[in-house]
């Protein structure tokens, strides 16, 4: 569904499709300032997004989001030799890699990355910067292939972030790291220095003076003596000495209470703590937890990385309004974080459940902005008629009844047991009072064009047996009259504040594309579908009409 243009928007934009084929067919060449991508890690295991339960927490149902394992076989081998086809050091990195690894899943894991690598250093402008997340299943490899793609000669750091503080690993040290492996396009990347907050020990040695108040300084020294250029020679109480600052200065400073005497009585300027800006940030990140299971940020997203890790990136390596990719976007944090720092973003994911959960998570975490949230970005790839409706529901039966279910705010639930969520496609949990008692609504997808009342009065016997609100049957075909006839017959939820909304719905995917139709439900306290993260405060202006002052952050 997604169709070749290769132009940039006003609009922020969020990508379904393949990474590969929307940076050739989409983004231009040397368009973008910076990339953040956090492909999976050939970890052999299906990843689950986790969902809010009916208290808004723990789930017992799980979503498979996207398989994290990579098999050697005719794709691979195809995606491989297409890369060593194109000659130079890329393809001179997989034939070593091949030679290493043989035909392999971490080879099959690489001939993956490595064409999608060289689209993303065609798309970066010579000022920008890559960063690639990786984890120590797979990074030695990623940087070679990174050396091949981009030159070594443009590689600056490989930041260890100590992602847990143990990890207890069988016959081997725990493993409590991600690497990221930070490159250049060019040899004059932008930098903005970022700064961490000091080490407790550096403090206790070097901050080690309090005030009567209790504020830690250092001492710093007021004697220009070996300094180059001079200095003031003057007497201060009782000690003639070549000092940094004129007299005035000096009686300044000692009004303030910013001079410290030592025990010989000599004059020292007080460095206080609390106005430092800590130390420029090393490659060795400790400082920046990674998301546990009670913290307000965490939606449930498996691979979810904490915003301050993106924030510390993205401030590094961008300014406002720079242009920001992420082609592994899953839950949008990287999105949310630009958004947030008033940078333009193109984001990119392989699931409509990804894209259902950002545009769920933006609405939540900027609900009240202005302009509203929506209207600053565009969702390509998509239906937007329905004709590519239809083309996804035959496509990928699964992949429809995702999006259709987020047209509605609805998630999925796939459940881990089998036959555990018989007749139910969705869920949409809500309160609307303030008893804190969760309430929910059902969803049924179809498909097909055969419809009938027995599946009307089959979605009324599932709300009976779940106690559901609310039932809603999506499907392509206009409702017949007994079905219309069925679903009346259902009566209506009565909210506490009098409002009354049909039981049982039947919407069109023709009236959801067009507006016509929606989902008729309470909205005046909150719904608990899917976890949030914190909403942020409105910006001072759109991140695309910003206007930047020299050196300004």
């Amino acid at each position: 569904m997604l169709t070749s243009v290769r132009m940039l928007t006003d609009k922020n934009q969020l990508y379904y499709g393949d990474n590969l084929e929307v940076l050739r067919d989409y983004i231009p060449a040397q368009s973008v300032d910076l990339i953040y991508l956090d492909p999976p890690f050939n970890s052999r295991q299906d990843y689950n997004v986790l969902f809010a339960e009916k208290d808004g927490h723990s789930s017992a149902a799980q979503i498979t989001a996207f398989k994290d394992t990579w098999e050697w076989n005719e794709e691979a081998a195809r995606s491989y030799e297409e890369v060593v086809e194109q000659g130079g050091r890329v393809a001179d990195a997989m034939r070593a890699f091949r030679t290493l690894l043989g035909g392999s899943d971490m080879l099959a894991y690489l001939a993956m990355m490595a064409p999608r690598l060289v689209e993303l250093r065609r798309v970066l402008k010579e000022t920008g910067s890559i960063y690639l997340h990786c984890d120590p299943t797979a990074s030695h490899y990623l940087k070679l292939l990174m050396d091949g793609v981009f030159g070594a000669q443009f590689f600056h750091s490989e930041i260890i972030w100590k992602r847990n503080s143990a990890h207890s690993d069988a016959k081997r040290f725990g493993s409590v790291h991600d690497t990221i492996l930070f490159y250049s396009k060019g040899n004059d990347p932008f930098w903005s220095t970022q700064y961490q907050a000091y080490e407790p020990g550096y403090v206790e040695q070097y901050y080690r003076y309090k005030d009567e108040d209790g504020r830690r300084f250092m001492s710093g020294d007021l004697s220009a003596a070996g300094l180059q250029g001079g200095g003031y020679t003057y007497e201060w109480k009782g000690v003639t000495r070549v000092w940094r600052v004129p007299v005035a200065t000096m009686e300044r400073l000692d009004s303030e209470n910013r001079v410290f005497y030592t025990r010989n009585g000599i004059p020292r300027f007080k460095r206080y703590l609390d106005e430092s800006k800590g130390m420029p940030a090393q490659d060795v990140w400790t400082d920046i937890e990674s998301l546990k299971s009670w913290m307000a940020e965490r939606l449930g997203y498996p691979t979810q990385k904490p915003e301050a890790l993106l924030e510390r990136i993205l401030r590094a390596s961008s300014n406002e309004g720079d242009l920001v990719l992420d082609p592994f976007c899953g839950c949008g944090t990287t999105v949310q974080v630009a958004q947030k720092l008033n940078r333009r973003w193109i984001g990119i994911d392989i699931t409509h459940l990804a894209i259902g959960l950002i545009k769920g998570r933006l609405d939540k975490a900027f609900e009240n902005s202005r302009p509203p949230i929506r209207q600053t970005y565009e969702v390509i790839g998509e239906p937007r008629d329905l004709a590519g409706a239809r083309q996804l529901a035959e496509e990928n039966k699964y992949q429809f009844q995702y999006w259709a279910l987020g047209e509605c705010g609805a998630r999925p639930t796939e459940g881990i047991k089998k036959g555990a969520d018989r007749g139910i496609d969705g869920r949409l949990y809500f309160h609307d009072d303030r008893s804190g008692k969760s309430k929910q609504i059902i969803f049924s997808v179809k498909g097909g064009q055969n419809i009938g009342v027995s599946e009307v009065r089959d979605l009324r016997g599932v709300l009976d047996r779940e106690k559901a609100e609310i039932g809603v049957y999506i499907s392509f075909a206009e409702p017949t009259k007994p079905m219309l006839r069925e679903a009346s017959e259902a009566g209506f939820y009565a909210s506490v504040d009098g409002s009354k909304y049909p039981r049982v719905q039947l919407l069109t995917i023709k009236g959801l594309l067009e507006g016509t139709q929606r989902l008729e439900r309470p909205l005046h306290v909150r719904d608990v579908t899917f976890k949030s993260a914190p909403r942020h405060r409105e910006a001072p202006a759109s991140n695309f009409t910003l206007p930047l002052k020299d050196g300004e952050e």
